[in-house]
Formats: structure tokens, C-alpha cells, sequence
């Protein structure tokens, strides 16, 4: 079972695709999302979730005080259950969240407007460069102070953050997976 963890909607039971995503723990989020409160990140800040699934971390982070967020998930069937997710957790925050059933590059390349906080969990086996495009694409769409979170299977080494104009900040290990922290490099 994925829940809310914390915050307004803590408790919040949200579904999860029978198949063909991978949720984030529930200890991966509770130390991400600590250490993300701890810092004042969230409150009222604009969240984007790429490969979103369920879309537990971007609205993890709307229970926590976010003002708004963005779920970008092109599976059809994972897309339709964020929007529900998406709806539970809105009726409990007053806070909005909107779900978009298209590819990461595809959004990336249209959204029009600026993140605080950005989470990539993308499958595991996506190609390094595949992520590489990502981070250059997501590079125009950041505030100056933002902070974009990559959760990638530790083998697969740290992202590409230099191409994109970003540089790692920190990285916390969690067994097979491993959360890496980036921010503008200005």
C-alpha cells in the first residue's frame, strides 16, 4: 500500500498501477521529504513530477505544503490513476494538481512556465542519455533557486548534470536506490 505520509492529506491511501511502474518507498519519500521540510522548500512552491506513476511524490509534496503540481506521466493506465490520486489529495489540501498524460520531452518541450521543485523517477532502465536529454530540456523551465531530484537505481551512476547547466548538490543511498540532488549551476 502507497500512502500520504504526512502533511494535510497525511494518511491518504493512493492506488497504485497493478504493473509497469515503480513506487518510491515509503522510507525513500519519508527521508526525501523530511529533509525537503526541514530546508522550507515546499511551502508554496510549484512542484513537477516526471514519470510520475502514481503520482505519490508530487503529491506527497502538495500535502506538505506546495501550492501546486504537475504530474507528467504518459502510461494511460498510471495517468488515470494519478488523476484520481490527484483528486483525493486536492479535496484535502485545497491545493491543485494537474495530471498530463503525455511523454516527459513532449511536456518539457510545451510547459511554459517555471518549477521550484522538480521530481525525475523515471524507470530504471531508461538510458542514461535519455535522462541527459531530460535534465537539458527541464534546464529552461527552473527559478533560479530550484532543486530537481533524480531517484535512479545506484548502479546507474549519478546523472548528467554539467550538459544541463546543473550541478549535484548531494546524494543519499538507499540499497539498490540512490536519490541525487541538483540545482542550477549559476
Amino acid at each position: 500500500m502507497t500512502r500520504i505520509i504526512s502533511g494535510s492529506a497525511g494518511g491518504t491511501r493512493l492506488e497504485v498501477p497493478p504493473s509497469g511502474t515503480r513506487p518510491t518507498s515509503d522510507r525513500v519519500r519519508e527521508a526525501l521529504f523530511s529533509s525537503l521540510e526541514s530546508t522550507g522548500m515546499l511551502d508554496g512552491t510549484t512542484v513537477l513530477d516526471l514519470y510520475a506513476g502514481s503520482g505519490a511524490l508530487g503529491l506527497e509534496s502538495l500535502s506538505r505544503g506546495a501550492a501546486a503540481c504537475h504530474l507528467v506521466e504518459k502510461g494511460t493506465k498510471a495517468a488515470q490513476i494519478a488523476r484520481r490520486n490527484a483528486e483525493l489529495v486536492a479535496r484535502a489540501t485545497g491545493a491543485r494538481a494537474e495530471v498530463h498524460a503525455v511523454s516527459v520531452q513532449n511536456y518539457l518541450r510545451s510547459a511554459g512556465r517555471a518549477f521550484d521543485v522538480v521530481f525525475l523517477d523515471p524507470p530504471y532502465d531508461l538510458p542514461p542519455e535519455q535522462l541527459a536529454e531530460d535534465l537539458v530540456l527541464l534546464r529552461d523551465l527552473l527559478v533560479d533557486d530550484a532543486l530537481v531530484i533524480v531517484e535512479r537505481a545506484t548502479r546507474s551512476g549519478a546523472p548528467e548534470w554539467a550538459a544541463a547547466g546543473l550541478r549535484e548538490v548531494r546524494a543519499k543511498r538507499f540499497g539498490d536506490t540512490t536519490l541525487w540532488w541538483g540545482e542550477p549551476d549559476i
